[in-house]
């Protein structure tokens, strides 16, 4: 007898995305059929113990255009819809989704809140990282503070900022109320 592992899902108005979560899942089996009957099967564990979920998803799909991916910890399925329509629900049957049946509410996007598409916005730039990036000279940057010394800043040094520092006593220097009057020279009471 087989069991059946953990299963989310999320959609769009044009895809269904179903996580199966499966660590180390061996003889992985995926089957999509144009009606939306959706087969999944595979070994986990040292035991081999066999794991397995068929169903009838709510509407068709294109086959064709639906991807699979299969990880170390779960295999992922981007299912297309034959029709870009909401579904009111995962499966065709009606009544209360089994039991490994979840949401997965890190990938869902509520009807009304799903962005619109516009024509540019589509472009998948997946893992790629801009900042590796050297794009040249920065036009609009300050020329003057690229080569300031930092050191030179008059506004707080150090000396001040100690000055107006409490000691770690938490009772205050009669010195540093009174603005220092050893003119900025240490405490020799260390």
């Amino acid at each position: 007898m087989s069991r059946h592992p953990s299963v989310k899902w999320a959609q769009r108005s044009d895809q269904v995305f179903i996580t199966i979560d499966l660590p180390d899942a061996q003889d992985v089996k995926l089957k999509l059929e144009p009606e939306g009957k959706f087969f999944f099967s595979a070994t986990s564990g040292a035991e081999k113990i066999p794991y397995e979920v068929d169903v009838d998803l709510y509407d068709k799909v294109d086959v064709n255009e639906s991807k699979a991916n299969i990880g170390l910890r779960n295999i992922c399925y981007l299912v297309k819809k034959a029709e870009n329509k909401w579904w009111s629900r995962l499966l065709k049957q009606q009544g209360r989704p089994p039991i490994f049946l979840k949401v997965d509410w890190d990938k869902w996007v509520d009807e009304d809140e799903e962005p619109e598409k516009k024509p540019g916005t589509d472009m998948d730039f997946g893992d790629f990282d801009f900042s590796k990036l050297n794009m040249g000279g920065g036009e609009g940057l300050d020329a003057g503070a690229a080569g300031r010394d930092y050191e030179e800043d008059e506004s707080d040094t150090e000396e001040e900022n100690i000055e107006q520092a409490p000691p770690a006593g938490g009772e205050p220097d009669a010195k540093a109320s009174l603005g220092g009057e050893s003119g900025g020279e240490p405490d020799a009471k260390a």
